[in-house]
């Protein structure tokens, strides 16, 4: 595998072989895959890094010469050590550069930023003398509470934490700048970088609109930082907060009570300490004969036949799914590369950047029994699970600008729950579950912040282990 990452115009989807097997030279899964059963997956070897890749059509061949649609799901898997569930093995835990983003305001004043200060206190408790910890606070002033070190004096560094006190408005945009600036002043490509970001109001102060605040999120993700994002109370933008989550590359979270933060801080900490993939990137461009119809998490544009998505970071357990929806035309008989992937990402265990082509493989038949064969199970379950998301999504929308009844919602998330149950998807069941137990409270506002979480998670196409 190749350490450097190549250009995207450094592979030709149009390369193919017609009436044949192709050439397995670039392509990511041996020659004999074309072959078998419906439910045989296409794999890659695992890498030594711990990662596994696999690609699954959705039919072992589709319709030639004539109109024909087909799914492929790629799934990148961070292999589950042996071992209890949710435990790491000795030895394997990712070191980390954190940097605790915490906002000060004074809408925190209170059992929030007291709260926050002992997330910040358990946080120190459960980092080693081998990680790098960072806190920066803000309201409309941005300081560093604690400059980058190794976590040794803890009691010093919990102390500094206690003394923190609350300000005034909130300046969200220079508080990621700082913090950012806190993780790249000991960059180290060996530990996974993120920032922790606790904030319960929308930006007044810095950059205050959605776009620029989403594309100075992508600026941090692209210098190897992922950020997560915990929006506290009623007051807070989730879709600001949502919409830098999905360019970060780390996660979003609504907490409804205080005493949630310092779970979901613990929680997330856990979860870095796990980290086996992190900046990663998936290219992709369409063959002749072929239109793209779908990417998991990426809206097209009409026409659109190339796209590069920034996918989440992975930890140690959980799946990413990425389904690709592509429609053929007219294909003429025979096996085709239909599409040319490339994966990018760096494993924070060894500081390496690696490279993967992915080739898409489809044969195009005449024979009825075949081409009209049943769906495979796997890719029909994630076909599901991305129409789900834009069901939830739907549902929130119309919650937010009163386009359907609170009645009419609760139907709506019944169904979505139930089918998220049926995939297997506990966690995003959950978050659906707590929405309506905020519907039937009457806390319409609460109802959305879950869901913008689900639908993220979703969108993301991270399924966590168990």
């Amino acid at each position: 595998m190749d350490n450097k990452t190549q250009a995207m115009g450094g592979f030709d989807p149009n390369k193919t072989m017609v009436g044949g097997a192709p050439s397995m030279k670039t392509q990511a899964m041996p020659a004999d895959s074309l072959a078998g059963s419906l439910n045989r997956t296409m794999a890659v070897p695992p890498p030594q890094l711990g990662l596994q890749f696999t690609i699954t059509p959705s039919r072992e061949a589709t319709m030639a010469n004539g109109p024909a649609r087909e799914q492929f799901l790629l799934e990148i898997n961070a292999q589950q050590e042996p071992g209890l569930p949710g435990m790491v093995t000795s030895g394997t835990r990712t070191p980390v550069n954190l940097c605790l983003v915490v906002d000060r305001s004074g809408s925190m004043e209170g059992a929030p930023l007291e709260y926050a200060k002992e997330a910040c206190r358990l946080v120190v408790d459960l980092l080693s003398p081998d990680d790098i910890l960072s806190i920066v606070v803000f309201d409309e002033v941005v300081e560093v509470l604690m400059p980058p070190q190794r976590v040794t004096n803890r009691e010093a560094i919990k102390a500094g934490i206690s003394q923190l006190q609350p300000g005034y408005t909130t300046n969200l945009s220079d508080g990621l700048t700082l913090g950012a600036q806190q993780i790249a002043a000991v960059a180290d490509p060996g530990r996974a970088q993120r920032l922790v970001v606790l904030t319960d109001g929308d930006p007044t102060a810095g950059i205050k609109d959605y776009q620029s605040l989403v594309s100075l999120a992508g600026d941090i993700r692209a210098r190897g930082v992922s950020i997560t994002f915990l929006g506290f109370g009623p007051d807070y933008n989730e879709e600001i907060l949502a919409g830098m989550a999905k360019r970060a590359g780390g996660s979003y979270h609504y907490v409804s009570q205080p005493q949630q933060i310092p779970v979901l801080f613990r929680d997330e900490l856990a979860k870095l300490m796990s980290t086996q993939m992190t900046g990663a990137k998936f290219s992709l461009k369409v063959a002749r004969w072929t239109e793209l119809r779908g990417v998991t998490g990426v809206s097209l544009a009409s026409g659109q036949r190339e796209i590069e998505v920034e996918l989440s970071d992975l930890e140690r357990g959980s799946t990413l799914q990425i389904l690709v929806d592509l429609e053929f035309t007219n294909h003429p008989l025979g096996h085709y590369r239909v599409a040319a992937g490339r994966l990018s990402y760096s494993e924070p265990l060894t500081g390496q950047t690696e490279t993967k082509d992915v080739d898409f493989i489809m044969e195009f038949t005449a024979e009825a029994a075949r081409y009209g064969a049943q769906v495979n199970p796997k890719v029909s379950a994630a076909h599901q699970v991305a129409t789900v998301s834009r069901a939830v999504e739907k549902t929130m929308l119309g919650l937010k600008t009163q386009a359907i009844t609170m009645a009419a919602a609760m139907q709506d998330l019944q169904k979505t729950q139930a089918l998220l149950v049926s995939q297997g998807r506990t966690k995003d069941a959950q978050e659906v579950t707590l929405a309506m137990q905020a519907i039937q409270r009457g806390d319409k506002g609460g109802a959305e912040k879950t869901l913008m979480g689900a639908v993220v998670n979703l969108d993301q196409g991270k399924k966590p282990g168990t």
